[in-house]
């Protein structure tokens, strides 16, 4: 099902397939000038797809000649608030799945993956367990522990992640520093980036954000990727 949309800067159109289990739902970000690349663009625990940081970032990659699907996760359809249940990850992981494959339907190019937060975490697990399903990650704020609570890390498949990953953290972010990130990104045996954002928090786009970071954070990502494939 189709649905034209006008609150954001491009032409996105709601997007739902019901086809099987588990069900995709979320908004398709179509650019004026196609590179025939596609990216899957996903939320936190306590968000949905319509966050302002998904809405931003979709406008920004479509501009860049991206086809966005930013979509809801499974436990997010099912009930409109709340946090995930941890036995329902698995779940969540192949909902990407099928988001993912969706769209390498649709394009001639690469099909990347993106998530914010829980949404970052289960795409970089199903990338660790499915090492050819994208050509790379986008990780936005990354989990890496609960606040307050730094030995709880969420690393245990970052030494099994072979794809290359740009992770984008603030400064202020709760879920680890800077330093923590980079001692944790030390374990992935894959090309990645840690592109850090000074004084913003786990949403990255706050009230007072610098309102040209989804834009930065597009074109650090397709810098950092064309120099993965030249590393190759």
């Amino acid at each position: 099902m189709f649905k034209r949309g006008s609150d954001s800067v491009s032409t996105y159109r709601e997007f739902s397939d019901l086809s099987a289990e588990p069900a995709v739902r979320g908004f398709l970000h179509e650019p004026s000038q196609p590179s025939g690349d596609a990216l899957v663009l996903t939320h936190g625990a306590g968000a949905n797809c319509q966050s302002k940081m998904l809405i931003a970032l979709a406008d920004a990659f479509a501009g860049a000649g991206y086809l966005v699907m930013r979509c809801d996760l499974p436990f997010r359809q099912l009930r409109p608030h709340g946090p995930p249940f941890p036995a329902m990850a698995a779940r969540d992981r192949a909902g990407l799945c099928r988001a993912v494959e969706m769209l390498r339907a649709r394009i001639s190019g690469q099909v990347f993956l993106g998530g914010h937060s829980y949404g970052g975490r289960q795409g970089s697990m199903l990338a660790a367990e499915q090492p050819q399903l994208v050509a790379g990650l986008l990780l936005l704020s990354y989990p890496l522990h609960p606040p307050s609570k730094p030995a709880e890390l969420r690393t245990g498949h970052f030494p099994q992640l072979s794809t290359p990953s740009l992770f984008v953290h603030g400064g202020r972010d709760p879920f680890g520093s800077h330093d923590e990130m980079k001692t944790a990104l030390a374990l992935i045996p894959a090309q990645k980036m840690l592109l850090e954002i000074e004084g913003a928090g786990h949403e990255l786009l706050g009230k007072k954000a610098n309102e040209d970071l989804p834009v930065k954070i597009a074109q650090a990502f397709q810098e950092f990727f064309t120099r993965s494939v030249r590393a190759l």
